[in-house]
């Protein structure tokens, strides 16, 4: 049995096609559709520069899926490799603009995320619970802030690990694709 080329409940990153968009993502809906663009992280190898790609997509229920992949970029732009990979779910929460975030990286961290819309295109959420498997970051809180700014999406991840103070681990700049 050959795997079908089509789902038949597919996602969509676009208000005009695909499934009806749900009530429920009205305070999220300014993120649906993909983005790419550079950003700047810090970690243990030292600071780097990288590119992303982002989808924000829906098939009609009261989330948007979420996936990540960016690549390692030396300092004249050329890339190195794979870098962070993360899928998840924003989900909006109740008649308000609470959202939950939940995050999986490919890395073994998962975090689960609970925030608000701080205004109609801008996102600021923090961790509520973070696991780890045995070889992952240490990572032990996050805040995640999110914004459409001039029609870029911007975004900034602060991380803490032990009992250390939050640290900015991640920005972008990630202009809409599609």
């Amino acid at each position: 049995m050959s795997a079908p080329t089509e789902l038949p409940v597919p996602d969509t990153v676009d208000v005009r096609s695909g499934p009806e968009v749900s009530d429920q993502l009205l305070s999220v809906l300014p993120l649906l559709g993909e983005w790419h663009g550079e950003g700047q992280a810090a970690g243990t190898g030292g600071d780097h520069r990288f590119g992303q790609w982002v989808r924000f997509s829906h098939d009609g229920r009261g989330f948007l899926a979420y996936d990540s992949r960016t690549w390692r970029l030396t300092d004249d732009g050329q890339v190195v490799g794979p870098d962070v990979r993360e899928t998840g779910f924003w989900r909006p929460r109740g008649d308000g603009d609470d959202v939950e975030l939940l995050v999986a990286g490919a890395d073994g961290l998962l975090e689960i995320y609970v925030g608000a819309a701080r205004t109609t295109t801008s996102w600021e959420l923090a961790t509520d619970v973070v696991a780890r498997t045995p070889d992952a970051p240490e990572v032990t809180r996050a805040v995640r802030l999110y914004g459409i700014v001039e029609g870029a999406l911007m975004y900034a991840v602060d991380r803490a690990v032990g009992g250390g103070e939050l640290r900015p681990t991640m920005s972008a700049r990630l202009e809409r694709i599609r």
